[in-house]
């Protein structure tokens, strides 16, 4: 089966990215404090991310953003702080036991920075594991719309019957896409997805990424160094600094006067980063 860009939003039974509602924040965190003995990693950090937008999470080597995708998805418990999932009913993630945060946890899809993908099983079989978790379905159900997801994510159907040894850099990454989504999830978690690929796949996947994000009205949060996917497909870009995070669409943290946000996006790099007319 081949499926078009018209035809994911009716596969997938989702509502146009026109239709973004921004009126409440999805996922509020409020007042985090991380630190790990009498090394404070986050202090006092604010963050809001709204439906529907594109999400880049940069920062200096050891400002804690693996630590604070962590503590978003409730893998991570705080010094002090509250995270907040949801526009009408907010819960509260850290303060949810096992089953609830189980639960909660269909919401979002995570795809980490190498992929993660299980060598000793297909990308079919990878696919169908979160389906396998949290899906009450038939055998046959699961492998139809894992199939649809290894097409969601650009892959020929036929790469579902090989293994992860099999396949090039960009295809584990977009096979670990395929698994992220697996359940349908409103939210995605990138961490590092272009990292490792040549230009040339990089600038595919931050393609994929955005096509997915409007297709499918996804709110997305990406952790990444990648000038091009900041330029190129985030709509606003949350910048750690000095323990907290400044946030704003890329024209508004280039004005930002800060040391490293001058190093970072006035440098030599970022004059090289065709810019988006889009």
């Amino acid at each position: 089966m081949n499926i078009t860009e018209e035809q994911v939003g009716h596969f997938c039974n989702v509502d146009s990215a026109d239709q973004m509602n921004d009126m409440k924040p999805l996922i509020q965190l409020r007042g985090i404090i991380n630190q790990f003995g009498t090394q404070r990693v986050h202090d006092g950090l604010d963050l809001d991310i709204m439906r529907g937008e594109i999400v880049g999470l940069v920062g200096g080597s050891g400002t804690g953003k693996s630590v604070l995708l962590r503590t978003i998805l409730g893998l991570n418990r705080p010094f002090q702080g509250k995270v907040f999932f949801g526009e009408e009913e907010e819960q509260d993630i850290l303060s949810l036991n096992d089953k609830e945060l189980y639960k909660l946890k269909e919401n979002w899809g995570v795809l980490f920075q190498n992929g993660a993908l299980f060598s000793s099983q297909t990308v079919l079989e990878n696919v169908m594991l979160p389906m396998r978790e949290h899906l009450d379905i038939k055998e046959s159900t699961m492998k139809e719309l894992a199939e649809l997801k290894i097409q969601l994510v650009g892959l020929p159907i036929e790469a579902g019957v090989k293994y992860p040894s099999e396949l090039s850099g960009g295809m584990v990454k977009r096979a670990a896409l395929a698994r992220s989504m697996a359940l349908d999830p409103p939210v995605l978690f990138l961490d590092e997805p272009t990292a490792g690929l040549d230009p040339i796949a990089a600038s595919a996947f931050d393609g994929l990424i955005k096509h997915l994000q409007r297709a499918l009205n996804l709110t997305v949060v990406i952790i990444t160094h990648d000038l091009d996917t900041l330029v190129q497909i985030c709509d606003r870009i949350a910048v750690l600094l000095d323990k907290k995070v400044t946030i704003g669409t890329l024209n508004e943290i280039m004005k930002t006067d800060h040391p490293w946000i001058k190093e970072y996006f006035h440098g030599p790099r970022m004059r090289a980063v065709p810019k988006n007319n889009n």
